[in-house]
């Protein structure tokens, strides 16, 4: 598979739209998760297959998806990045006001752009108009990851985070 950097040097403009991620994104998702794998080939440990492909399209579908929130970042026509959110339904927090942001990825290349802090404020606006008022994530470990979520607005790190694989 042949990839030019996107957001690269004469790449793409400083200009990107924020997208509700619809089925037909599939296709472009796909693309741009390849192209993660090979931007930072140490970070992504799974392949964007045809299987995935197919339980991605059946999301759309699935009602277990019903509190799924993903947008996208699109510049001319490409995603550049992704986020992924879930209502959190949980009779601990009856009045369903807490999310939990799953995934946040933008093309290293792309960084720059200010991507993800613009799918985080997309996300947010969205969970807003839903009555949520918290949003929970996992920080991962790495330095830029750090950052990012150091920097967020009104943000407090609280506890660690427990993975129970059975």
């Amino acid at each position: 598979m042949e990839y030019t950097n996107q957001c690269g040097e004469g790449g793409s403009s400083t200009e990107f739209s924020i997208v509700l991620f619809s089925p037909e994104y599939v296709d472009k998702v796909i693309e741009y998760e390849k192209k993660l794998r090979i931007e930072e080939p140490d970070t992504y440990y799974w392949e964007p297959d045809e299987t995935y492909r197919n339980n991605l399209s059946a999301s759309f579908t699935d009602p277990r998806f019903i509190n799924a929130l993903s947008f996208l970042a699109v510049d001319k026509g490409e995603v550049i990045g992704r986020i992924d959110a879930n209502i959190i339904s949980s009779r601990a927090d009856a009045d369903c006001g807490s999310a939990y942001l799953d995934w946040i990825s933008v093309l290293k290349s792309c960084r720059h752009k200010k991507v993800a802090q613009k799918l985080l404020a997309a996300l947010k606006e969205a969970l807003k108009e839903k009555g949520i008022h918290l949003l929970i994530a996992l920080m991962a470990g790495n330095d830029e990851a750090q950052r990012f979520y150091r920097n967020i607005e009104n943000a407090s790190i609280h506890d660690e985070g427990v993975w129970m694989k059975f």
